[in-house]
C-alpha cells in the first residue's frame, strides 16, 4: 500500500464516520494526508484528520479519532490503529500491504515519484546567467547544478518548465573583455578595469587564427573584432563546459536582442501606460518605490544610454509575454540588493510580484584542499572554475555535492572527501546502493533466481523488521519529491537518498537475498529480489533528478 493509497483509505473511514453520525460531509478534505512518524515505534504512517476536522464538526478529536481508528481497523492492510496525545493516529499496515510497495515501484519504473501535483503552471526558470567575459565560476557551477535539478524537479512534479541563459552580450564588460583580448594580442598587460588570466590570451590567440587581417586595423576596428569574435569564443566554451557538466538549457537569450529588437522601447512604453514612469534631470526614472524599493531607478540615463535595469524590464517582459506565469531567476550572494527593485518592477508592470516572480540566492562555494580554500585557477587566474571543481572530483561529485545543500547556506566542498571511495562520501554511500543493487540483479539471474509473475509475489513475507523499515524508506520518495519542487530545494532529494542507502545497507546486512550454494530457491528470495529492485529503481529515479549517474558497477 502506498501513501497514496492510505490516504485514500483513511479518507474513505471519514466519509463513513461521517455518514454513521450524520455529520457534514463538506467539512471533509478532497484529499488527506499521512506521513510517516519521526519516531518507528508510533507505526508506519500517522495521520492528523482527526484533530484537522474536530473543531469544524464539534466533535472532541479524541472522540473523533476512536470512531476513525474503529472504521479503518476494519480495513484490509491495517494491522493496528493507535491514538496518541489529543487525537493523532498511528497507523500500522500489515505486512502484505506494506510489501506491495516494491512490486508498484518495480512496475512504476522511471514514473515512480511523479506526479501532477504542479500541472498548469508554466514556469521560467533562468540560472547561471554568467557574462560572457570568463569561464563559469564555482558560484555560477553551483547554479548549473541546483538549477538543472531544480528544472528536473519541476517537470517531475507536472509544470511546464523553459530553462534559459541570459547572455549578457552588451554593455560595458563586454567593452572590457574586448579591450583585453587587444592588449593580449599586442603583448602588453591587461587594462586597469580589464580581465587578466590565461584564457584571455588563449581566445586573442583564437581570434587572430580566425581574423588574421586584425593585426593591421587600427585600434577601435580592431578591438571590434575581438569583441564579436572573442564573445562568440568565450560563449561557445560556456556552453561546452556546462554541457559537458549535463546541463542543456531550452534557451540561450541574447542581451543585444532586447536592443536591436526595440524590446527596451516596449517596456517603456508599457511602464508609461502603467502610470509609473516619470522626467527628471533629462533621466527618465521608475517610480518602484511606489513598491516598495529603497529608490527610485533609472531606465535612460540623460545621455540617451540604457541602464542594465532596463534590460532587466525588457528581459522580464519578454518571458512574461511568451506565456510564463512565474519567472523564476537565481542569482549570486553579491544579488541580493536586486530583489526590492525586480519585486517593484514586477509590480510597476501591474504583476503580482508574489504569484509572477521568484528570486532565489545562492551563497558562496569554497573549494578546500588540504582543510584550505583554493583562491586561484591555473587558467581564470583569479576564481575557482567549472574545469577545476570537475578535476579535482568529478561532474557526478561535483553535481551532487552543489546540489547537497541548500542554496542559502554557504558550503565547503573538501577535494579529498568528495573522492574517497568509502561511506562517508555522501555520493559514493548512494551511488554504491546503485551499484549494489544491480550486482545483486546479475548475481541473481546466475544463480537462476527471477522476480517472477506480479501475480506470484509474496509480500508478505517482508516481515523483517530491516524490511520493513527499507519499504517505509521507499514509500517517502513521492512525498520527497512533491516538496523539494514545491520549496525550490534539490537538496530534500539528496538527503533522502542517504537515508534509503541507510536503510538498503541495513536490509542487505541482516536479510539474505540470494540463495546459498545449492539452497533451493524460495518465495522469500523472490519476495526480496522484488525490494532490492525497489530500491534500484528509488536510487536511481532519485539521481536522475539531481543529474548524477546510477552506476551498475563501480
Amino acid at each position: 500500500m502506498t501513501p497514496a493509497e492510505l490516504a485514500s483509505v483513511v479518507l474513505a473511514a471519514a466519509h463513513a464516520v461521517f455518514a454513521q453520525r450524520g455529520l457534514d460531509h463538506a467539512a471533509l478534505p478532497a484529499s488527506t494526508v499521512v506521513e510517516r512518524p519521526r519516531n518507528p515505534e508510533h507505526g508506519d504512517y500517522a495521520s492528523t484528520l482527526a484533530l484537522q476536522l474536530s473543531k469544524k464538526v464539534g466533535v472532541p478529536p479524541r472522540e473523533l479519532a476512536t470512531a476513525l481508528a474503529d472504521e479503518l481497523g476494519r480495513t484490509a492492510g491495517v494491522k493496528s490503529v493507535e491514538i496518541a496525545g489529543p487525537g493523532f493516529l498511528n497507523i500500522r499496515l500489515d505486512a502484505a500491504a506494506a510489501g506491495q510497495l516494491a512490486r508498484v515501484i518495480v512496475e512504476a519504473g522511471a514514473e515512480y515519484g511523479r506526479s501532477e501535483r504542479l500541472a498548469g503552471e508554466k514556469i521560467n526558470l533562468e540560472f547561471v546567467s554568467a557574462n560572457p567575459t570568463g569561464p563559469v565560476h564555482i558560484g555560477g557551477v553551483r547554479w548549473a547544478a541546483v538549477g538543472d535539478a531544480l528544472s528536473r524537479l519541476l517537470r517531475a512534479t507536472g509544470a511546464e518548465v523553459g530553462t534559459e541563459y541570459y547572455f549578457n552580450d552588451a554593455g560595458s564588460q563586454i567593452d572590457r573583455f574586448a579591450r583585453s583580448l587587444l592588449a593580449a594580442a599586442k603583448g602588453e598587460p591587461a587594462p586597469e578595469d580589464g580581465y587578466g588570466g590565461a584564457y584571455i590570451a588563449e581566445i586573442a590567440a583564437e581570434v587572430q587564427a580566425r581574423r588574421p587581417e586584425v593585426g593591421s586595423l587600427d585600434d577601435d576596428a580592431a578591438q571590434e573584432i575581438f569583441r564579436v569574435e572573442g564573445v562568440a569564443l568565450m560563449f561557445d566554451e560556456i556552453r561546452t563546459s556546462l554541457r559537458d557538466f549535463g546541463v542543456e538549457f531550452d534557451t540561450y537569450f541574447n542581451e543585444k536582442d532586447l536592443h536591436d529588437r526595440g524590446e527596451l522601447d516596449l517596456a517603456l512604453n508599457r511602464l508609461r501606460a502603467q502610470g509609473h514612469l516619470y522626467e527628471s534631470e533629462g533621466a527618465t526614472w521608475l517610480r518602484t518605490t511606489d513598491f516598495g524599493d529603497d529608490k527610485d531607478r533609472v531606465l535612460r540615463k540623460s545621455n540617451g544610454e540604457w541602464t542594465y535595469f532596463a534590460a532587466d524590464c525588457a528581459y522580464y517582459l519578454d518571458k512574461r509575454e511568451r506565456g510564463f506565469e512565474r519567472v523564476v531567476i537565481m542569482l549570486g550572494a553579491d544579488h541580493h540588493g536586486y530583489i526590492g527593485r525586480m519585486k517593484a518592477m514586477s509590480a510597476c508592470f501591474g504583476d503580482d510580484p508574489e504569484r509572477n516572480l521568484e528570486i532565489l540566492i545562492g551563497q558562496l562555494v569554497n573549494l578546500l584542499r588540504d582543510g584550505a580554500p583554493m583562491r586561484m585557477s591555473k587558467r581564470a587566474g583569479t576564481v575557482i572554475t567549472l574545469e577545476d571543481l570537475v578535476e579535482a572530483i568529478g561532474v557526478d561529485a561535483s553535481r551532487y555535492a552543489l546540489a547537497r545543500y541548500s542554496s542559502d547556506s554557504p558550503i565547503d566542498i573538501d577535494i579529498e572527501l568528495w573522492t574517497r571511495a568509502t561511506r562517508d562520501n555522501p555520493v559514493y554511500y548512494v551511488q554504491y546502493v546503485a551499484a549494489r543493487t544491480a550486482s545483486v540483479g546479475r548475481n541473481a539471474a546466475d544463480a537462476g533466481l527471477t522476480r517472477g509473475d506480479a501475480d506470484a509475489f509474496r509480500p508478505e513475507l517482508l516481515a523483517n523488521e530491516k524490511e520493513n523499515e527499507l519499504l517505509k524508506a521507499l514509500a517517502g520518495f513521492p512525498a520527497t519529491v512533491a516538496t523539494a519542487a514545491e520549496l525550490r530545494g534539490p537538496h530534500r532529494v539528496a538527503r533522502y537518498l542517504e537515508d534509503v542507502a541507510g536503510a538498503y545497507h541495513r536490509f542487505y546486512d541482516e536479510c539474505r537475498i540470494l540463495p546459498r550454494g545449492d539452497e533451493e530457491v524460495t518465495d522469500l528470495h523472490r519476495a526480496r529480489l522484488w525490494l532490492n529492485d525497489a530500491t534500484r529503481t528509488v536510487i536511481a529515479n532519485g539521481l536522475y533528478l539531481l543529474g548524477v549517474s546510477a552506476p551498475e558497477r563501480m
